[in-house]
């Protein structure tokens, strides 16, 4: 069940499969309905809400708030049938959180196991995603909760600051015996992808960039990439708490005496007049 109009859900449609074909496969009418369904919605508001290209339809920036207005509603909507008495409705609340894998694993999924407890009815996907495009999933409503670098924030968001992620420098525990000048003169670095600066950051804080050896190895998910930094391929930079059952098992040692780099992260979501109460409580849970 849907309050949502029917130019509603043909767009939500269309911006999930990129295409009127997938759409009109999705809900079930022809491709005619849902191309007259989203000329009467631009109409209507007065703007163009997607734009063809080869890769599909692409969402104007005007729809791209048109979706987040969306997946906020159908949250709402589900709040409100869960509340109606005497329907013998039963709605679960479905709310996702996406962030990097470090910190998930480590801080945020741990710290609302006790919100899950205290609201039955709250369905939690943890969105463990380590590329940047966090903020484009909470722009788009597909995530109602993001953790996204302090400089990413925008002035219509809401957020809270949460405790810094502490890196270190780490290698394999078989170059224990050279030195540290010496492996960063020769040794590749292990980032994460050709974006990921974190090891370059950590470089230039503490004066070792300049005679370091900038040549890149690059494994997407942060577990491979720790396999290779135990594997002797490199060194490079893992949050502390990620780091630590390697270093435990003597698999990673510390670089630069155990030196830590801390940068800020940020939880953020878009405002709503009133927050629900498991909403807040995940919020006030997440440090």
């Amino acid at each position: 069940m849907s309050l949502l109009s029917p130019q509603l859900l043909a767009f939500m449609s269309v911006a999930q499969y990129k295409s009127v074909h997938g759409a009109a496969s999705a809900i079930h009418i022809t491709q005619t309905a849902v191309t007259q369904r989203i000329h009467t919605l631009e109409a209507k508001l007065a703007t163009t809400l997607f734009i063809r290209t080869r890769r599909g339809m692409i969402l104007t920036p005007e729809g791209e708030a048109l979706l987040r207005y969306c997946h906020t509603v159908n949250v709402l909507e589900g709040e409100a049938l869960a509340t109606i008495k005497g329907a013998g409705i039963e709605t679960d609340i479905l709310f996702c959180i996406t962030g990097p894998s470090s910190i998930m694993h480590a801080r945020i999924i741990p710290q609302c196991f006790s919100v899950i407890k205290k609201f039955p009815r709250l369905l939690l996907q943890f969105d463990i995603n380590d590329f940047e495009n966090r903020m484009h999933s909470l722009r788009l409503g597909e995530s109602q909760l993001a953790v996204i670098r302090e400089e990413d924030i925008t002035p219509e968001m809401k957020y809270k600051i949460l405790k810094p992620e502490r890196y270190v420098l780490v290698c394999t525990s078989s170059w224990k015996k050279r030195t540290l000048k010496m492996i960063l003169e020769s040794e590749h670095i292990v980032d994460y992808d050709p974006q990921d600066r974190m090891t370059f950051q950590y470089l230039k804080h503490f004066g070792l960039f300049d005679f370091a050896n900038h040549e890149r190895h690059f494994a997407n998910r942060t577990d491979a990439l720790a396999m290779m930094l135990i594997e002797g391929y490199g060194y490079g930079v893992l949050t502390e708490e990620f780091s630590k059952p390697y270093l435990q098992q003597k698999q990673l040692i510390l670089l630069n005496a155990g030196k830590i780099y801390e940068t800020s992260m940020a939880l953020a979501w878009y405002p709503r007049p009133q927050l629900p109460k498991y909403f807040s409580s995940l919020i006030d849970a997440i440090e």
